[in-house]
C-alpha cells in the first residue's frame, strides 16, 4: 500500500510524493510557479569503468569524484527529490556519509546505476533501501540479467532505465509481464552521444515508437524524460488532453542539473550554458527560470 511521504508548498503550489514514486501537485492557479526545484539530476562522479560509447556525461575510468561538502548541497529544500548519478556513484568514497546528511534534511536521495554495477552491488544497495537513505533505484539495462527484473519485481522502488536508440526489440520483449516500472530516457546527442549517433539509433527510436502502444499495454507502468517525450511524439500517443494531465513540465520550471564534479548547473544534462555554482539552491534555480 503506497503512503505519503512528503508534503510541501512550493510557490503556488503543493507537492505531495508518496512511497511508491507517485508524485502529485496541485494549485488554485492555471499554472505551477515553482520557487525551488522539486526534483534535480545531480552527477556525483564523473569516474566509471563502463566507457559506454553513448555516455553523454563522458565518464571514464580515471574520472574525479564531487566534493560533497559544498555549500549548495545544505540549501536543498526538504521534500526536494535528487538523483544521484554519474559516473558510477556507487565509486565514491562518500556516498553514504552524504545520503545519511541528506536523509537528516528530509531531502528524498534517488540514485541511478549501471546493470553492472548494481550486479556487483546488490546486497548494497537492497540495504540503502531498506534504511531509506535511498528512496527509489534506476538501473541502467544492458544486460537484462534475471537477476535485475527479479530484484525489481520484489523492490517496487525501482524503475529499469532504458535509453531510445539504444534498445533493442527482443530485448523490450524481456520487459514485458514482468510488473516492473521502467522509465524511456530519451537519447541525448551530447557529449560522447554525438559522435555515436547514426542511422542504426534513429531506426531504434522509430522502433519504440512503433511498438508504444504495445508496451504501455504490457508494461506495469511506463514513463518518460522530457527528452524520449518530444523524440517519441507521446502527446500524439496519448492525446492532448491526457498529456496535459500527466506532463510535468519543461526542464528548467521545476528542475534543474548541477554537475558538481565541475562545479557547474544548467537546465538539463544536456544544455551547452552553464553556471558556476552559488552557495545556494534556490538562488542558481531562480537564475535557470530567468532564463526560459
Amino acid at each position: 500500500m503506497s503512503f505519503p511521504i512528503s508534503s510541501y508548498r512550493n510557490g503556488n503550489y503543493i507537492v505531495k510524493l508518496y512511497s511508491d514514486g507517485t508524485k502529485i501537485k496541485t494549485t488554485n492557479a492555471d499554472h505551477f510557479d515553482a520557487d525551488f526545484p522539486d526534483s534535480m539530476d545531480i552527477k556525483i562522479t564523473n569516474k566509471c569503468d563502463m566507457n559506454c560509447p553513448m555516455c553523454h556525461e563522458m565518464s571514464t575510468s580515471d574520472g574525479e569524484h564531487a566534493d560533497l561538502l559544498q555549500p549548495f548541497f545544505d540549501t536543498i529544500n526538504a521534500g526536494t527529490e535528487i538523483a544521484l548519478g554519474g559516473g558510477n556513484p556507487l565509486s565514491h568514497p562518500l556516498l553514504i556519509p552524504f545520503l545519511e546528511r541528506m536523509k537528516m534534511r528530509k531531502v528524498i536521495s534517488n540514485l541511478t546505476v549501471n546493470e553492472v554495477h548494481f550486479l556487483d552491488h546488490i546486497d548494497l544497495l537492497k540495504k540503502l533501501m531498506d534504511s531509506k537513505l535511498i528512496h527509489g533505484l534506476g538501473i541502467s539495462l544492458n544486460r537484462y540479467d534475471p537477476r535485475t527484473i527479479q530484484f525489481m519485481k520484489e523492490n517496487r522502488n525501482t524503475v529499469a532505465h532504458i535509453i531510445a536508440g539504444i534498445v533493442t526489440k527482443e530485448q523490450l520483449d524481456i520487459l514485458k509481464d514482468n510488473n516492473i516500472k521502467v522509465l524511456i530516457l530519451g537519447y541525448k546527442r551530447f557529449g560522447r552521444g554525438e559522435s555515436f549517433y547514426s542511422e542504426e539509433i534513429e531506426n531504434k527510436i522509430s522502433m519504440i515508437k512503433k511498438n508504444l502502444k504495445e508496451l504501455i499495454e504490457n508494461i506495469e507502468v511506463v514513463s518518460f524524460d522530457n527528452l524520449a517525450s518530444a523524440q517519441l511524439d507521446i502527446k500524439s500517443l496519448v492525446g492532448e488532453e491526457e498529456f496535459s494531465k500527466i506532463y510535468m513540465g519543461d526542464d528548467g520550471e521545476a528542475t534543474m542539473y548541477i554537475d558538481a564534479v565541475k562545479g557547474e548547473y544548467a537546465i538539463s544534462s544536456t544544455s551547452k550554458k552553464r553556471y558556476p555554482v552559488t552557495r545556494n539552491v534556490d538562488e542558481m534555480f531562480k537564475n535557470i527560470k530567468n532564463t526560459l
